[in-house]
């Protein structure tokens, strides 16, 4: 079963005639409706007896489904349908191969990767702190994403912008108060493989990477008065469980999507939780990048 977001990528879907491919190769589609929750759908196609089932849509539509496959065993097929399609590019599917990714569901070509959580709920990419998740809260966001991101990055990381409010420790146990960017990803990013991309290598080392960043002076006095280790600039590092606290409620852009969410934050990798299908093709950016996550048989 395939689940069909038909809104995302600007109809990518149906640009594509994917409801179509899919009944000619055996899948059944279920496509979602403006009012739908995409939770409960992949609970219906679970218990409606889906022995493989798939998510067409954007990043934000990936996690439930793919948590859902998870807790059933079931092999989890990702359909490039959305926009950026972050998850699809990591594990090596050609995104602008929408109807090749379908075959993913007839191949003996799987791989059992990790998911990640934070306070039980499953992310597949990444949780953006500070600025992002500020960001990502603007109701122009969804609509402009781009335009809303370039209107408010000067204030939020300029030279007279104020560091937020988060509470962590970095890879010595140093403790750290006030960042600009705190970002929890499913495994680690290397930001440097791809120029003004970031990309994950692997996705099987159970571990979250985590990023901070101060781009801009701390002069906040409560920070000041919680005498941490003032970050200076740019830290990365790896970790199976991380934990953020804050005086209040801290904004989230999981996945790409908001949310508010009452400290402490507790994230954890699921290590090989998923078994991850993939089509025989894969996409040229694997090969550009030599990817080390390969699909063998099973």
């Amino acid at each position: 079963m395939l689940i069909v977001n038909p809104r995302s990528g600007g109809g990518k879907a149906r640009r594509y005639g994917l409801v179509g491919e899919c009944a000619a190769r055996g899948i059944e589609p279920i496509v979602l409706g403006p009012d739908d929750d995409i939770t409960d759908v992949a609970a219906t196609a679970v218990a409606g007896g889906a022995a493989v089932i798939g998510v067409a849509g954007g990043d934000g539509c990936l996690a439930p489904v793919a948590e859902a496959a998870s807790r059933h065993d079931l092999r989890f097929v990702c359909v490039p349908a959305g926009t950026r399609n972050h998850f699809a590019m990591d594990i090596g599917i050609d995104r602008h191969d929408v109807i090749g990714a379908l075959d993913a569901f007839g191949t003996g070509n799987e791989r059992l990767v990790d998911l990640a959580r934070m306070h039980g709920r499953t992310f597949v990419n990444n949780a953006s702190m500070g600025w992002y998740g500020k960001v990502v809260q603007s109701d122009t966001y969804r609509d402009a994403k781009l335009r809303t991101v370039l209107e408010m990055v000067p204030d939020l990381v300029g030279p007279h912008a104020e560091p937020f409010l988060l509470r962590f420790q970095g890879p010595d146990g140093s403790e750290y108060s006030a960042v600009h960017l705190l970002l929890v990803s499913n495994n680690r990013y290397e930001l440097d493989l791809l120029p003004g991309q970031g990309t994950r290598r692997e996705m099987n080392e159970g571990a979250l990477g985590v990023i901070a960043a101060r781009v801009a002076p701390v002069r906040l006095e409560a920070a000041r008065a919680a005498e941490p280790g003032e970050l200076s600039g740019w830290l990365e590092w790896g970790v199976p469980v991380f934990r953020v606290d804050s005086d209040g409620p801290v904004e989230v852009g999981l996945d790409g999507e908001r949310l508010k969410v009452d400290p402490p934050l507790l994230f954890e990798s699921r290590p090989r939780s998923l078994r991850l299908g993939l089509p025989n093709r894969h996409g040229p950016a694997e090969l550009l990048r030599g990817r080390r996550l390969r699909a063998r048989p099973s």
